[in-house]
């Protein structure tokens, strides 16, 4: 059809439509595609999600026990660093004792010993030594310093008193001081000693060098102590008939009575057999006395009192001994009864016992006995 002209436009003819069998196979095209996938990729599609959340359904537990294993935890605090370990103090006793025979046989050892001597340390089996052999000897061997210088090495200073040989040099505050004469002929070795385990869980030594000979040790200055000078013990004094009939019964009658002497609770045990056939007190030196004070009378029951007692023991052979004993005496029913044979004097720098309160005459109760 030819278009119709107008005055200002010309309208054209609508366009023939297409037949309707070239549009429904493009209908039939668009309607079987989804976003650009198949109907048959979007099936294999959703199988394969369906496997994938199964397989995650299973894998669930694992993968949280992973998830919390993995995790590092913010509130316990980092683990301290083990401290270095201080050296081992097994072995000490052996290694004092092993010292003490090798200067044992150091000292003895002559021309020919070397294989004596390396029993102890074995490159003495290669030196070559003077002298003939036991011309020397070692007498009361004694460990007088113990100390630990390695984990398992040890420094072992053995005491020895060899006759005819010039001592070492005394320990002395005094400069230019004379040596001990030649019968206190005491000398001092060192012993470098290293433990290591040995079969059947013993413990294995060898010294690590020959004996050094050192010094004495050192002398250690007197300590203070709780007592005033000691002074003559009179036969008045309520303390000196105390300890006297106390210590006569300890030291003579092997025990026996002891008991009424002592306060009570207190058990001591005396030696056995007695080894002295008499005692005589000789001084005292009394707690917190300065001297000059006159006898006093026995305080208030439960008063102490700390006292050294200075006597002379006569053994079975006669010969009298000296002998020191600390003692703690305490009151009761007008006596002093013995509360403690002390292990050793009480120095000043423990607490001093209270002092007693005296009474102003003796007391008519003194000579009483339970």
């Amino acid at each position: 059809m030819s278009p119709v002209r107008t005055g200002l436009r010309t309208l054209a003819a609508p366009a023939d439509p297409q037949p309707a069998d070239v549009q429904e196979p493009e209908a039939e095209q668009s309607a079987g595609w989804v976003g650009g996938w198949s109907t048959g990729a979007q099936a294999n599609s959703a199988a394969l999600l369906r496997w994938t959340v199964w397989g995650l359904i299973l894998l669930g537990p694992f993968l949280g026990a992973l998830a919390y294993l993995s995790v590092p935890t913010t509130s316990a605090a980092p683990a301290p660093k083990a401290a270095p370990s201080a050296p081992s103090a097994s072995g000490g006793q052996g290694a004092a004792g092993f010292a003490t025979l090798f200067v044992s046989a150091y000292l003895s050892a002559g021309r020919g010993d070397e294989p004596k001597l390396a029993a102890y340390y074995p490159l003495a089996a290669s030196m070559q030594l003077d002298g003939v052999s036991g011309q020397h000897r070692g007498e009361q061997l004694t460990v007088v310093r113990l100390r630990q210088t390695d984990t398992a090495v040890w420094a072992v200073t053995v005491a020895a008193r060899v006759p005819g040989a010039q001592p070492s040099a005394p320990p002395s505050t005094q400069p230019g001081a004379s040596p001990s004469p030649a019968a206190d002929a005491v000398r001092y070795f060192q012993v470098p000693v290293a433990t290591a385990p040995g079969a059947g869980g013993a413990t294995a030594y060898t010294a690590l060098s020959m004996p050094a000979e050192v010094a004495a040790p050192e002398r250690a200055k007197t300590p203070e102590l709780v007592y005033g000078a000691m002074r003559p013990a009179l036969p008045s004094d309520p303390r000196t008939q105390a300890v006297t009939s106390f210590l006569s019964a300890y030291l003579t009658k092997a025990g026996a009575e002891l008991d009424r002497y002592l306060a009570p609770g207190i058990r001591l045990a005396a030696p056995s057999p007695a080894p002295y056939s008499g005692v005589a007190v000789d001084q005292l030196a009394v707690e917190g006395e300065t001297g000059g004070e006159p006898v006093v009378s026995v305080p208030g029951d439960g008063s102490t009192l700390r006292l050294l007692v200075a006597l002379r023991a006569t053994g079975q052979d006669g010969v009298r001994l000296p002998l020191t004993y600390a003692l703690t005496l305490k009151a009761r029913a007008g006596r002093w009864e013995i509360a403690s044979l002390d292990g050793a004097p009480t120095t000043s720098s423990r607490p001093p016992t209270p002092a007693p309160v005296v009474s102003g005459s003796p007391s008519p109760a003194a000579t009483h006995t339970p």
